[in-house]
Order: C-alpha cells, then structure tokens, then sequence
C-alpha cells in the first residue's frame, strides 16, 4: 500500500510541475513586448472553451469513442442524459437518472455487491461504470450534483474501455471550470423527511484560467418502517467537488478536479419472494410496507477521486490528451435480510450482511487524435496507451453482543476469522483506431485493443492471475444527408475469469461477448430533435456469478440477447420539449452452465431445462417518456412515465431447477409497472421554484431485484419536493 501511495504521489506532482511550467510560459509571454506573441495569444483566446455541453434534452457533444464527437455521427447506440433532463425530473443519484435509460433495469446487492449495479440489454454493468472515460467500478452509490450529463454507449466496448460486459458503458461526465461567472444555488423539501441543498458556484481568475465548486447535502427516507420500532430506511449523502482549469481554451489546457462524497445511509435490503411473488399478504405484519433492519444499520462510505487532465493542441485536429487519476473507495456496511416468517423487532430477527471494504486505483490514460489524408482518402486516427494499478480488500465485520445482548457491528473492525477477498493488480493497454472515409458519404471504422492483466490474489486455490486479450470494434457508416446516418457495426468485450475479485477452484475461459448491430440516425426540426432506433443480437460466453465469493461462477456457458430500440431527444417546438425510449428485448439462455466442483474437481452441469428460457432481470419491454411545455415564458409543465415488464430471478446454475417443480418454468418474478411523475415549474431569469411529485399515482412496484431470486426492493411511494433555485 506504501508503495502504491508512493507511485500515485510521485505522477501527481510530476504532472502539477508540467502544468505549472506550461502556465509560466504564458505568464513570460505576456510579459513580452512582441506583438506578434501578443496577436498570437489574443488568437487562440477565441477558442471554444466549453467541451461536453448540452442543450437540453438532446445532447450535441459526448467523449464517450474517447475522442469529442457529435452522438448522431457514432456509429453505435448512445443515449446521453442532460444536465437539463436530471434538474427537471429533481434526480439527485445515478440511479435516478439512469431512469430515463430504455433497456435499463436495477440489481439489488447481489452478493454483497451493494450499491450502483445495473442490467443494460440484459447484462450486467457492474465493470461498465466510468468517470470522464476512467474505470469507475468500486461498490458505491454515485451522486449526480457534480455531472454534466451521463452517456451510455450500448453494447459491447472493451476495444475502448477495456474488460467489460456486453451491454455497455455507463460514462458519468464532470462539470468543468469555465471562464465565466455563474453561481446558482438550490434548496428542496418534500415528504418523507425529504431536503436537499445544492451549490454550484463558478469564478473566472484570469482569461484562461477558472475555479469551479459543486456542493450538495441530501436526506431522504422512504415509506417503508419497521412497525415496532418505526425506523425507517435512510439516505444521507454529502458531496463536495472541486475544478481548477488554467490555459483553458489554449493550446495548453489543464484541470486539476477533486471530488468527495459521503454516505451514512440505513440501508433496505427490501422484501422475499413466496410462491414466485413478493411477500405482501399482510400475515405478521409481512407487507411492502414492512422494513426488516433498524437505525442501528449502516451504510458508510467515503469516495475521494482526484483527477489531472492536461491537454496539448498541436493543430486544429491534431492533439494529445492526457489524464492521471488517484481514486480511493472506503465503505462499511451492516444491512438485515428479511425474515422469512416475522417482522423484524429487533436487530437479531433476520440476517445480518456485513461487509469492509478498501479499493485504491491508480489510472494513467494518454490518447492521441489526429485528422489526415492517405491515399485521397480521409482518416480519423485515434492511439492511445493505459496503465491502471489496483488494489483491493474486503471482509465481513466482526460481530460484537452489547451489554443488553445485541448483535452490533462496527464499521471499522475487520472479522478475525477466515481471510479476506483481496487482490493487486497491473493492468497495461494499447489501442489504436482509424475512421477511415473510403467514398463521399461512406466510413469505415476499424479499432484493435490489447489488455495484459497481471494479479496476485489471497485466494490460496487461484493466487496469481496472467492474461492477454484482444478486442476489436468495428463500424460502416453512411451519411445519406448530413442529417442522416445509417450504420452496422460489430464489437466485443471480455472479462477474465478472476476479474473484479471473482475466483474459479480451476481456471476457467474469461466471458466474452459480442454484439451485432444494424442502427439508423436522424435529426429533424433543423437539427433541434434527434430520433434513433437499432436492431442488435448481443452474445455472451461463460456467463459469470456477481457473487464475490462464490466457488460455482459460471452461470451460463452461452446466453443471447436480440432486441430492439427507439429513442427520440430534443425540441418538437420551441416550447414542447421530450426524451423518450422504448426497448424490446429477447434474452435466452442458448447453453447452461458448466463448473468444477469445489471438494471433487468434477464437472458439475446445469439442469438441461434451463436452456431457451427467459435471462434474469430482463423483462421483454420497457418504456420511458419525459416531456414539458412551456405554458408562458414563466410557466411550465411536464410529466413522464417509467415503466418495465415482468422480470425473472433466479439462479440458472442449479444442477436440479426447482422452478419446474410445478412442471412448468415458474421463477420467482417482479411484477411489472408503470411508475408516473410530474412537474410544475415557475421560472424568472435569476430564480425558480419548481414542484415534483413521483410515483404521481401512488402505486406499489418493485423496482430493484436480487437475482438470485431471494429479495426484491419496493420503489417509493408517492412523494412531493419544492424546490427554490436561485442564480446569481
């Protein structure tokens, strides 16, 4: 750990000396009684300083290829939630905003692996997270009061990203320091003990440098009590993020940005299933109201990220940009399981999951973009190298009884029995891209990436990991007007067999998936709307467990997901503005599992019945609609819908199904729902106020599942938040 901290010390100050020499050279510049550097400086002034921006629901410009783009010319699926979108519908979480993604649905701690884990087309995300392009992937629940927008590149990325699954990436993007003044703070009420404050606060130092700072305090309750003690769950978040930008807008750029955030939550870890059907008959006190833990739960966390980017322009469309990156993850957790039979009266009724967990990441990324002929022909070439050190621990509590005889935990003590699930690791990639205009009208994209991977685990059955991958993306494109795009593109990803803490008792194929997709994009209304739509058949090998521990992880030697997706964003006229998606998925299990038994070595194999039945936490369809209309130029409405289908949860590794006991394939399963929300809003060029109701018609749904078919968690009911804006 030492040296770990020695390493990321010494890059950090290395780059501070480099932007620090960059910025004394336009200071000695200035100084400098040459017109001609004057003429020169006053020149490259006039750049755009504003990189990712959006203007309102339709988002103009992403990073998520790596290299800044228009989302209507990348030739795969991407959906961006704006700034705008997320302070209209009062979003305060990732998970909130991920509301508003079509094909889109919530885990809940499967396995312990509590906080952001997300299905997308059907897999999971939980290594598909990122922060401005870097591996995000720690156990936490993310915030959105320092996020620009969120881009979800769909289907699979590694080519880009790295390891990965193969429904895609979910990119959080900063908010960045600009050269201009604008503060503008926010304060909520609502039900259900329910207040926020938020401050965004920007300051322009010179003419190209600026400080930025977002802060955020949030509390939040739910419906659900526990009826004896009347506690109920919690959300306490605070966060505080920090951007420094000097030469911006120069041909020398950089940011030094700083983020930390802070839970001290009482975590849900919601209801069971009883014949295939949350618990909700009313016996003992068993209903979706019934909260199973108490105030003596916990949830801790403390996230800090520290991020430099600097970026060198050679020419107009040739440039270098680099980021190094110092993450630390600190989180302890106590949450009580449902009882099967009572409701919880005290902490020692149901069971206690218990977890302590340290991740350290240490991330240098450098990418190279260039535009230039060869051959009468236009190229788009992208390069770029990645190093990232990991560095993980994690293990129950240690369980303590009271004076009074409680069971208690304590965030901070380590079990002293067993060993703990950790790991080091040096990961080394390169990769290279090339857009290549082969006829007017028509691109041909080609990209190779290479990841080496090497790790020693405490697990004394698996102790070393070695591994090579290659990943390929590939994309043809046809611009029939400006306005039109039509493509088909093919990509993969991989995931080794002990990545993200996952053991084998014997090594098995890293997962690998693959995705096919025929796509078409439009902009109508002079570019103000964008409409979208694609077909993809994504496929998956070796199907991994998310359960940390887990000594039987495969799930699926094959599973494939064939779907397909509507999405429009933007102005239908200058006052009726929507985003909106609908996503239809086939998910089937084409080959059932296959693993090594733990005591034996031999090859245990799934129940064959298995095999063409629907994928977990997957329904076939899901729909989301958020639209407003400005009634007068104070005025305005706005309201939408979230709604999915049934989904399954199971575990389809079982040597013998008990979903087929009644003869017939019957898993557990959440309903399906439709969840509506609206708005009211009254707006001045200095101030707001705004009234948000959700789940507008007050209706039961189960929104988050735990795969393994064990838990399901309520979505709140139906709660109103004022709030105040003020800009100033």
């Amino acid at each position: 750990m030492g040296q770990f901290k020695k390493k990321s010390s010494y890059l950090a100050v290395m780059l501070l000396a480099q932007s620090y020499a960059v910025i004394a050279e336009e200071v000695k510049a200035e100084a400098t009684p040459d017109t001609k550097v004057v003429e020169q400086l006053q020149e490259v002034a006039v750049k755009a300083t504003k990189e990712v921006q959006s203007d309102g629901y339709q988002a103009t410009k992403t990073r998520v290829g790596k290299v800044l783009q228009d989302p209507h010319d990348v030739p795969q699926a991407v959906t961006t939630v704006t700034r705008e979108l997320m302070h209209d519908q009062q979003v305060g979480s990732l998970r909130e905003a991920l509301r508003n993604v079509s094909g889109l649905t919530f885990n809940s701690a499967e396995g312990g692996r509590a906080g952001d884990n997300f299905m997308l087309r059907g897999f999971y995300t939980f290594g598909d997270i990122y922060l401005d392009g870097i591996r995000d992937t720690a156990q936490y629940n993310r915030e959105t009061f320092n996020l620009e927008q969120v881009d979800v590149l769909r289907g699979s990325a590694a080519m880009l990203f790295g390891r990965g699954q193969a429904g895609g990436v979910i990119n959080q993007v900063t908010k960045m320091a600009e050269l201009h003044d604008e503060n503008t703070v926010t304060g909520s009420l609502g039900e259900y003990d329910y207040h926020q404050f938020t401050g965004d606060f920007n300051k322009q130092l010179t003419d190209t440098a600026a400080i930025r700072v977002n802060v955020m305090n949030r509390h939040d309750e739910t419906y659900r009590k526990n009826p004896t003690t009347g506690d109920h769950p919690e959300f306490d978040r605070q966060g505080v993020a920090v951007s420094f930008g000097a030469g911006i807008g120069t041909e020398n750029e950089f940011f030094l940005n700083h983020v930390y955030t802070q839970t001290r939550d009482v975590p849900d870890f919601g209801v069971r299933f009883e014949n295939t059907r949350p618990v909700n008959d009313g016996s003992n006190g068993r209903t979706d109201k019934t909260f199973w833990g108490s105030n003596d739960n916990f949830d801790d966390s403390d996230t800090r990220v520290t991020t430099g980017i600097f970026t060198h322009q050679f020419s107009e469309d040739t440039q270098v940009r680099t980021q190094v990156r110092h993450a630390e993850y600190k989180r302890g957790y106590w949450a009580k399981t449902p009882n099967a039979l009572l409701p919880a009266e005290n902490n020692t009724i149901g069971g206690n999951v218990t977890r302590k967990m340290h991740y350290e990441t240490l991330n240098l990324q450098s990418d190279f973009s260039t535009k230039l002929n060869i051959a009468d022909m236009k190229h788009e070439v992208l390069a770029g190298v990645e190093y990232l050190k990991e560095d993980s621990y994690r293990k129950s509590l240690q369980a303590f009884v009271s004076p009074s005889g409680k069971l208690t935990y304590n965030r901070h003590d380590a079990s002293i029995a067993g060993n703990a699930v950790s790991f080091e690791a040096d990961n080394y990639a390169v990769y290279v891209q090339d857009t290549i205009e082969f006829l007017p009208k028509w691109d041909l994209l080609l990209g190779m990436r290479r990841d080496e991977m090497r790790a020693d685990y405490a697990s004394e059955t698996s102790p070393k990991l070695s591994y090579g991958e290659n990943s390929y993306r590939s994309g043809l494109s046809y611009h029939y007007t400006p306005d039109t795009h039509f493509y088909a593109s093919w990509s993969d990803s991989f995931s080794p067999t002990a990545d993200l803490y996952q053991l084998t008792v014997v090594p098995q194929p890293p997962e690998r998936s693959k995705t096919l997709e025929l796509g078409a994009k439009w902009l109508f209304m002079d570019g103000d709307l964008s409409f979208r739509t694609a077909v993809y058949s994504a496929t998956k090998d070796w199907e991994r467990n998310t359960d940390l521990e887990s000594t039987a992880s495969i799930l699926t030697k094959k599973r494939r997901t064939n779907g397909v997706e509507f999405e429009v964003a933007g102005n239908i006229t200058d006052d009726w503005e929507v985003f909106a998606g609908v996503a239809l998925m086939d998910a089937k299990i084409l080959e059932v599992a296959e693993n090594v038994n733990a005591t034996t070595g031999a090859i245990t194999v799934a129940d064959a019945r298995y095999k063409g039945q629907r994928a977990r936490n997957t329904p076939v369809a899901t729909f989301n609609l958020w639209t407003t209309y400005k009634l007068t130029s104070a005025w305005k409405i706005g309201g939408g819908v979230e709604a999915k289908g049934e989904r399954y949860a199971y575990v389809p590794s079982r040597d013998v199904a008990r979903e087929f006991d009644t003869g017939s394939f019957k898993p557990n399963a959440a309903p399906g729902y439709a969840r509506v929300d609206a708005m009211l809003a009254y707006e001045q060029p200095k101030w707001a106020v705004r009234l948000n109701v959700k789940n507008l018609l007050d209706k039961e749904h189960y929104d988050g599942v735990y795969e393994n078919g064990g838990l399901v968690l309520p979505g709140n009911r139906r709660q109103a938040i004022v709030t105040t804006e003020y800009k100033f």
